[in-house]
């Protein structure tokens, strides 16, 4: 088993990488799990509609890879963990992982800063040592995107301090993730699709805002159109991107 055994789909959509043999573990023991992230991800498109918008306190782009796989059944974790030496009990609490299921664990990591990438490897490691968790897997974007942010005027919400493949491979390749299998995905500008014409992206952002404002019980024409009402509600955005 090798990267070479990934579908050639997720190849031409995505940059992948690994540490300790990933991939072969997620395709000989977990192949219920592995055949769930291959699907959501072959489906994922990345659409103009949801970059132009403001990102607030969940991505849009991010809800559109945990959002199927919570229909799935992976769910956001939390573990509570602990230490005892000679009887004494010291919490030694973990991160919650965003997407759980079966011993998998995945994070999505769109436009985070780039220590969250040492959060989510320290995580694994942790749970790994503790047997709580067998292999974890990182989504996150490409440098490439750098180009398409640029163009639609959103270069700096996508900082070279946020999450990007290249601040992500030393840490990986470093051992951040220390014995734990981790298998990274980078977000390649082939699955980027723009949805929506130029022209009609202020009216989008414009709406976006007023249905924001309202708690996501209004919606625009346009804002409907582009982005399912439901899908908003759901991702419980709240905040305006910085």
């Amino acid at each position: 088993m090798a990267l070479s055994d990934i579908p050639a789909q997720l190849h031409d959509f995505y940059e992948i990488h690994e540490w300790r043999h990933a991939s072969a573990v997620l395709i000989k023991d977990f192949p219920e799990e592995w055949a769930e992230i291959c699907d959501v991800l072959s489906a994922f498109r990345l659409l103009k509609s949801r970059i132009v918008v403001p990102g607030g306190s969940k991505s849009l782009i991010a809800a559109a890879i945990d959002g199927p796989l919570t229909k799935l059944g992976w769910e956001e974790r939390e573990f509570d963990t602990a230490i005892v030496v000679d009887g004494d009990t010291r919490q030694s609490p973990t991160h919650k992982v965003d997407c759980f299921k079966g011993k998998v664990g995945l994070e999505i990591e769109w436009n985070n800063k780039d220590p969250f990438y040492d959060r989510d490897l320290n995580n694994f490691r942790l749970l790994f040592e503790l047997r709580a968790l067998s292999v974890g897997v990182i989504v996150t974007r490409c440098d490439e995107l750098q180009i398409i942010f640029n163009q639609l005027g959103k270069g700096k919400s996508y900082g070279n301090s946020t999450t990007h493949l290249s601040k992500l491979l030393p840490r990986l390749n470093g051992g951040g993730g220390g014995g734990c299998p981790v298998l990274a995905f980078g977000i390649r500008s082939a699955l980027y699709i723009e949805d929506v014409p130029d022209n009609e992206i202020p009216t989008l952002i414009e709406e976006f805002k007023a249905s924001q404002k309202s708690k996501w019980t209004t919606f625009g024409t346009t804002l409907k159109r582009y982005i399912d009402q439901s899908f908003l509600q759901k991702t419980a955005i709240t905040e305006d991107e910085p």
